[in-house]
C-alpha cells in the first residue's frame, strides 16, 4: 500500500525507475478523468494557441488531452525511454514538442508560457528550484497547474487492508497498521504553504476528482510494477510481495478488486 512519494534523501534515485520499462507504464498507469480537463481550461485557461510547458510528461498521459484541446507544449521529460514513448503518442499534433531533460537544467526560452503543468510529476522536482523557475517560466498572470494523484480510502477496501499483511512481510520499510485515508483527512497545506513562501504567486485554487478503477490480478500487479517504490525492493522480496498480493486478490476477491484514486488539481497565479 505503500505509495510513490519520496523524501528527499530517496527522490533523485526513485525518479530513474520510470524509465526502465515506458511501455509498462505506458500500458499500466492510468490516465485521468476527462472532469480534469474541464478544469484546467476553466482555471488555468488552457485551450486553443495556449502555450503550455508541461513538466514531467512520462508517456504523455495528460499530454495528448491538452494537445486536443488545442494547447501549443513543450513537454520536458528526463527519461529517455519515457520521452520516447510520449513522442509516439503524440505524433499527430504538430504542435507539440517533447525534451528529452530534467527541468532544473534546462534553459529557458525567451517566450514566456501562459501556463505550467505537471501532472503527477511535481513532487519530483527539486523543491529548491521548482516554484521560481515555473514562475520564471510563465508570463505575468500565467497559471502554474500541479495535479497529484492519491490512492484513497474507498474501492475494495477489505483487500487493501488485507494486503497490508504482504507489505509488512516482504518490505520492511513499511509501517505497522498503515491505512489508506479518506479524503476528508488528506492535508494538501504543504503546496499552498509552498507556494505561499516563494512569494511568485496568488492565491491557490483547488479541484478535486474521486474515480474507481477495476483490476483483475494480473493489472493490479502491472501497476505495482511501475511504482518507484515497488521497483526500489530487491528482486527477490518485489517477486514475494507481488505474489503476496496476486494470490490474495485470485483467492479471497474473486480475481477483480477495485481501487479508488483522488485527483486533485492545484492552480494558482504568477503575480
Amino acid at each position: 500500500m505503500r505509495d510513490d512519494t519520496p523524501d528527499e534523501t530517496r527522490r533523485a534515485l526513485l525518479s530513474r525507475t520510470f524509465d526502465e520499462d515506458a511501455e509498462l507504464y505506458d500500458r499500466a498507469r492510468p490516465g485521468y478523468p476527462p472532469e480534469l480537463f474541464d478544469d484546467l481550461r476553466a482555471l488555468a485557461g488552457t485551450g486553443p494557441g495556449c502555450r503550455v510547458l508541461e513538466l514531467g510528461a512520462g508517456t504523455g498521459k495528460a499530454t495528448v488531452p491538452l494537445a486536443e484541446q488545442g494547447c501549443r507544449i513543450t513537454a520536458i521529460e528526463p527519461g529517455p525511454g519515457m520521452a520516447a514513448v510520449a513522442r509516439r503518442n503524440l505524433a499527430g499534433f504538430g504542435a507539440v514538442e517533447v525534451e528529452t531533460t530534467d527541468f532544473e537544467s534546462w534553459p529557458l526560452p525567451r517566450e514566456p508560457f501562459d501556463a505550467v503543468v505537471s501532472a503527477t510529476a511535481f513532487h519530483w522536482i527539486d523543491p529548491a528550484v521548482r516554484m521560481a523557475k515555473a514562475a520564471d517560466a510563465l508570463r505575468p498572470g500565467g497559471a502554474l497547474a500541479v495535479v497529484a494523484t492519491l490512492h484513497v480510502a474507498g474501492g475494495t477496501e477489505e483487500f487493501f487492508a488485507e494486503a497490508q499483511r504482504c507489505y509488512e512481510r516482504f518490505d520492511p520499510a513499511t509501517p505497522a497498521g498503515l491505512r489508506l485515508p479518506s479524503v476528508e483527512e488528506l492535508d494538501t497545506r504543504g503546496h499552498e504553504e509552498e507556494s505561499a513562501r516563494s512569494g511568485r504567486f496568488g492565491p491557490v485554487a483547488f479541484r478535486r476528482h474521486e474515480w474507481e478503477l477495476a483490476y483483475t490480478a494480473a493489472e493490479y500487479l502491472e501497476v505495482l510494477r511501475t511504482y518507484s517504490s515497488h521497483r526500489a525492493l530487491p528482486p527477490r522480496a518485489r517477486e514475494g510481495l507481488l505474489e503476496c498480493i496476486g494470490a490474495l486478490i485470485e483467492r479471497r476477491y474473486a480475481g477483480r478488486v477495485t481501487k479508488r484514486y483522488l485527483t486533485e488539481l492545484r492552480v494558482a497565479r504568477a503575480r
